[in-house]
Formats: C-alpha cells, sequence, structure tokens
C-alpha cells in the first residue's frame, strides 16, 4: 500500500530524527537520494547540462547539494538563484567546490533553455500558493528538459492536492521521507509526473492522511467462493436502474454487478426487457424493490429518472436493512435525514457535478479540492462517499484514511462507466465487504479492466467484461 501522510506530520518526523543526527545529515540523506534519481533520469551524468531552480530554504539547498553530486560526476551545473541574499549557503558553497556556477534569476533563463535536466528546487512542501512571477520566466524556459520536482512540484499544495494558481510541471517528483497527500490527488498529482520515494529514515505513524491501495491489498479484499457456497452466500445484488428513456443504464449496472461476482442479480424497474434479454440470468420482479426477495445490497439510481415511481423505488430501498449504493438520479432524490437515520451501511458514488450539488457548491470548487470535498460528503452524510475523477477518491464517515484509486484513465470518460462502476461495487457489498473497502476495490478493477483494453476508445460494456480478467490477475498475484 502507497501511504501519504500531512506536511504536519513530516516535518514532527524530521525534528525528531534531526535531533538523534549529526547537524545537516538529514539534507544529506536527501540530497543523495535526489541526485541517484537525476542521475538515473538522464542515463549519462558526464557532460550533461543541469539546471537547478533553487528558492531559500531547505528545499533549495537540497538541489544545491544534489547539483554538487552531480557536478563531482561530470555534469555541467547552473543554480538560477531566485533568492541570493536567502539561499542556502552550505548548499551553494558545496555546489561552487563541485565546479558548479550560480547566476541570479535574472540571468537565468539561458542556462534553463540549454539544460537537459532542470530540477525544481523553488519551493517546498510549506509552501502555499502559485508561483511568484519572478519564477514563471524560469519554468516556461524549462519546458524542453526533463523536470524534476525535489520533494513537491512547486506552486502545488502538498496536503489537499489544490493548485492555485501557476505551479511547475514535473515528469518525476523526488520525494522524500513519505508521500504527500498532493503527489497522488488530481489536480496536483497532474503536476508531479512520476512520483520516487527516497528513504531517509523518518519514523511515521501507523495510520497516514491518505492510502492508495495495490494489487495485493486489493486480492485480499476479494471474495472467494468456497465449495459449499451458494448463490446467497456470495452475494445477491438488488438493482433499481433504468427507464423509458434511459433503459442501457440498467443494464451497464447488471453487468457491473455479473461480472463482479455476484451470485444472482434481482433486478426491478421498467428495462427489464432490454435486462432480460442481454442477462437471461437476471431475476426480474414488476413490484417494489421490497418485493423482489432476498438481497445482500442494493444498487439505486443509474438512468432511474425523477419521477414519483423513481423517488418511491429509492424510499423503499432505503427502508431496507442492507447496504445500499446510490448512484446517478439516486444522488438527486435523496433526503439527508433518511441516510442518517439508516442502520444499514450506505455508499454514494457522485462526479464532481453531483458532488456539488450535495455540498451546495461549485463544480469548480469540488474538482479544485477533491480532498475536503470527499470528507465532507462522508461526514455531512454519515456514509462512505467515492467521489469520481481522474484520482477517484473515497472517504466515510469514521474519518479513516482516504483511499486513492490509482488505476483510473481518461478514456473511462463514456457513457455507462458509471453504471458498471456501481454495479461492480454493489456485487462486493453483497459478498459483505464493508462500504469501504467495496468501494476502494470496485474502482481499482474498475480502472485495471479499462487498462486492460489500450490506449484506445473504449464502452463501458467492454470495461464490464474485463473485469473478470483483472479480477484474475490481481487474486493470483
Amino acid at each position: 500500500m502507497r501511504t501519504g501522510f500531512s506536511v504536519g506530520t513530516v516535518r514532527a518526523a524530521e525534528r525528531a530524527l534531526m535531533a538523534e543526527l549529526p547537524e545537516g545529515a538529514l539534507m544529506q540523506r536527501a540530497a543523495a537520494g535526489l541526485a541517484a534519481a537525476c542521475a538515473g533520469l538522464l542515463g549519462r551524468v558526464y557532460g550533461a547540462r543541469v539546471a537547478l531552480l533553487v528558492g531559500s530554504g531547505d528545499n533549495g539547498g537540497d538541489a544545491l547539494f544534489a547539483g554538487a553530486r552531480l557536478a563531482r560526476r561530470g555534469a555541467g551545473v547552473t543554480a538560477v538563484l531566485l533568492a541570493p541574499e536567502r539561499t542556502h549557503a552550505g548548499g551553494l558553497r558545496a555546489l561552487r567546490a563541485a565546479g558548479g556556477r550560480a547566476v541570479p534569476a535574472t540571468a537565468g533563463v539561458p542556462a534553463v533553455e540549454r539544460a537537459d535536466l532542470v530540477m525544481d528546487g523553488i519551493v517546498g512542501i510549506g509552501g502555499t500558493g502559485g508561483l511568484r512571477p519572478e519564477a514563471l520566466p524560469l519554468v516556461r524556459a524549462a519546458e524542453g528538459a526533463l523536470v524534476v520536482a525535489v520533494d513537491l512540484p512547486s506552486g502545488v499544495d502538498a496536503d489537499t492536492g489544490e493548485v492555485r494558481g501557476d505551479a511547475v510541471r514535473a515528469d518525476a517528483t523526488v520525494t522524500f521521507g513519505a508521500y504527500k497527500p498532493g503527489l497522488l490527488i488530481d489536480p496536483a498529482r497532474e503536476h508531479a509526473g512520476a512520483p520516487h520515494l527516497v528513504d531517509i529514515g523518518l519514523n511515521l505513524p501507523s495510520v497516514p492522511d491518505v492510502e492508495a491501495l495495490q494489487h495485493a491489498d486489493v486480492a485480499r479484499l476479494l471474495p472467494r467462493p468456497a465449495a459449499e457456497s451458494d448463490k446467497y452466500r456470495r452475494g445477491v445484488v438488488g438493482i433499481v436502474a433504468g427507464s423509458a428513456r434511459y433503459p442501457g443504464a440498467a443494464v451497464m449496472a447488471v453487468a457491473g454487478a455479473l461480472h463482479g461476482g455476484a451470485g444472482a442479480v434481482r433486478y426491478t424497474g421498467p428495462a427489464a426487457d432490454a435486462v432480460i434479454a442481454r442477462f437471461p440470468e437476471t431475476l426480474v420482479t414488476a413490484g417494489p424493490p421490497s418485493a423482489a426477495g432476498r438481497v445482500q445490497s442494493w444498487v439505486v439510481g443509474p438512468g432511474l429518472g425523477d419521477d414519483p415511481a423513481a423517488r418511491r423505488a429509492l424510499d423503499d430501498v432505503l427502508a431496507s436493512d442492507v447496504p445500499a449504493l446510490l448512484d446517478a438520479d439516486a444522488l438527486r432524490l435523496l433526503s439527508p435525514d433518511t441516510l442518517r437515520a439508516r442502520r444499514a451501511g450506505t455508499v454514494l458514488t457522485p462526479h464532481a457535478g453531483e458532488a456539488a450539488a450535495l455540498l451546495g457548491l461549485t463544480r469548480e470548487e469540488v474538482e479544485s479540492s477533491r480532498l475536503a470535498s470527499v470528507r465532507t460528503l462522508a461526514a455531512r452524510y454519515g456514509v462512505t462517499a467515492l467521489l469520481k475523477g481522474s484520482t477517484t477518491l473515497i472517504a466515510d464517515a469514521s474519518g479513516s484514511p482516504v483511499r486513492v484509486n490509482p488505476t483510473g484513465t481518461g478514456w473511462l470518460a463514456t457513457a455507462g462507466s458509471g453504471d458498471v462502476l456501481s454495479g461492480l461495487a454493489g456485487a462486493l457489498l453483497a459478498a459483505g465487504l464493508r462500504g469501504m473497502d467495496a468501494a476502494a476495490a470496485a474502482a481499482y478493477l474498475h480502472g485495471l479492466a479499462a487498462r486492460s483494453l489500450g490506449a484506445a476508445p473504449l464502452t463501458a460494456m467492454g470495461v464490464a467484461e474485463g473485469v473478470r480478467g483483472v479480477w484474475r490477475d490481481v487474486a493470483v498475484g
């Protein structure tokens, strides 16, 4: 599992470690790891041209000491100083002693334009807001080079992933001690490029702020039928979805559930003919959800519409005592008081626009502060909240670490893919996974299934059909 820790937590761990080490030893550890990562990215250090964008403080010091190490290996290193009077003195001495040179920011553009690699040491993890105006010409001049951010791309928020102005777009980020949430969460993640973690010996808490599941973590969550399993032991999903206008939404949700391991699917709604035509194994009921028979979870909302019948169906599901997943139209129809009164678990799966309506914000506000938004959703409604997007985030009302799904792809922005995700997560709920685990595992498999189809246009049904293959790959390791 990849974990992320807040700036405050990392700073506290750094202070504790520095109290045990000789002065400057921790910075040298970081610089050594940074230099090694840059050397690996360059391939050939001797003769390479390296430009350091150096701000004030320790972040600039890391860049300078790493630059000195590269200079001793034969690189031509130029430090461009954005705050000459506040440059890390020891780092600057080390660079000059190794044969590097330093120029002020006003004279730095030519050195940056000629560089093979540009190291972004402008602002560290404590920085707030976007880049200052004096840094912009240098950052723009670096666009043709390999850009490596030191600990975090300058201009992004380490704790939240927010980008409140101009920011560096790195090809790689070398971070020290721990991943910071901003490296894992968009929009900041898009600026970070490939993350490289350098272990500097920090003693961090056992509970992180955010976590990203990996294959082994998901494999431990996936249900495995035993020899005596029947369809009820595997989990029966009830699906309330589709309408005369959107029958395909029901088909996609059923596809997600069936390909996601459900022992059986019970469907109730006006799209029964379309569902049976594609999946004849589905158990169809003409009456309300409560008359459908025994289920272990409900999925309600995709393509449901907002007429009185849809509202009655949602109320019927929320009155049940089994976990329920609410998506799409159900999110517009739900009553917060009804949600809070439920004893069974509830999962909400909004995209940014739906989350904005639930929170009374604009879509832009949600997209710019995704971590805060998903936490607020979960706490306000007393649910597990899965916020869809380029990085899907999952939070629950207990305040446990937010989970970040790393497997998504832009090709998932296609009609019906969210309906498939809802059915898949519903199947995992029916198998007995708690809301947080079901939502995180479903998002992981959903993203992997999309990736398995290659970097090309895909369909929602193609994603559903791809789930079985990636489930097998994950389960067997």
